[in-house]
């Protein structure tokens, strides 16, 4: 299994720590890529679960 790759990024001036799985060969052909993201604070963490689908869409978009 591939190792995940870890990045530090900043979305509107709060940091997080995102890591990313590549694409893996599963029972329904390929899957992935994944990813997880944790907030490096408690006014982060606050920001991500309020702007859940457009921090989303921004780590789409921009780092996979």
């Amino acid at each position: 299994m591939a190792k995940a790759i870890k990045k530090e990024i900043k979305i509107s001036k709060h940091k997080f720590y995102l890591e990313i799985y590549p694409e893996r060969e599963g029972c329904n052909g390929k899957e992935g890529p994944f990813y997880e993201i944790f907030p490096e604070d408690y006014h982060a963490a606050l920001y991500a679960f309020s702007n859940k689908e457009e921090l989303n869409k921004k780590i789409q978009k921009k780092y996979l």
